[in-house]
């Protein structure tokens, strides 16, 4: 073991999402902690933001979920530009909510993106993983794959998916060396959330649900992020990691 177990300067991390929120705030926090990260997004915002970068510490991979080559292009690069893949954070999601009658578009687009997508790129961050080595592949999922929200179906429903196909994977790429986690956030304020954060109503309402009375920030998930990707978690695999203010195990 690592004087430091906590020490991720000698991994190659990819890291999907990583124009914003969890993703922007994860992906500076492992830079910071001198690891090797491959910044993969949609947005073109991805370019100007790794040209802040150390350019021997990060490598730039334009892509959409959504494309069925998406991940093995993500692997193929980051083997050809650092040898190795050693940690994935499955990060990119989309969500689309909507109220019944439910419709088929977004059911399928959600699907395709936040389940399909990460699948698909889980499969060859684990593949790549496994010949040299091992690693960790952490799946960022949701409380709304644990517990009932509403006007969501389509996304609790890949959130849920998410975290059994972390169970699985881990199941089958144990023997290995290939570590498979989830870590289920609750409310963060990110993009994706802001109009709700912005409404005092929905804010009062989500903060008191949690046991810490508040929502989260962006940087408070680098800190599960790291212990997973790290030889601190080297005997973890297969599970749940909430991170959510206490919002699950709240009752009265």
């Amino acid at each position: 073991m690592p004087a430091d177990l906590f020490d991720v300067s000698e991994k190659v991390v990819i890291i999907t999402g990583a124009s914003r929120g969890i993703g922007r705030a994860v992906a500076e926090g492992f830079l910071d902690h001198g690891a090797r990260v491959v910044l993969s997004a949609r947005s073109e915002s991805l370019t100007e933001q790794v040209a802040a970068y150390d350019a021997d510490q990060v490598l730039e991979v334009r892509a959409d979920m959504a494309d069925p080559d998406a991940g093995q292009r993500i692997v193929e690069k980051t083997v050809e530009a650092f040898g190795r893949v050693d940690v994935l954070i499955n990060n990119a999601a989309i969500t689309l909510p909507g109220a019944p009658p439910y419709d088929d578009a977004t059911w399928n687009t959600t699907l395709d993106v936040n389940l399909s997508g990460a699948f698909r790129m889980a499969r060859a961050a684990a593949t790549a993983m496994a010949e040299t080595g091992g690693g960790s592949i952490i799946h960022i999922a949701s409380i709304a794959g644990i517990v009932a929200m509403p006007g969501n179906p389509s996304y609790s429903a890949a959130k849920a998916g998410l975290r059994h196909l972390s169970k699985a994977m881990a199941n089958d790429f144990a023997t290995r060396d290939v570590r498979v986690n989830t870590i289920c956030p609750g409310y963060i304020v990110t993009d994706m959330t802001r109009a709700s954060f912005l409404d005092p109503q929905r804010q009062a309402e989500r903060s008191a649900r949690t046991m810490m009375g508040r929502w989260g920030q962006p940087e408070e998930l680098l800190g599960p992020c790291l212990f997973l990707a790290s030889d601190a978690s080297s005997y973890v695999t297969g599970i749940d990691l909430v991170v959510d203010g206490g919002w699950t195990g709240k009752g009265m």
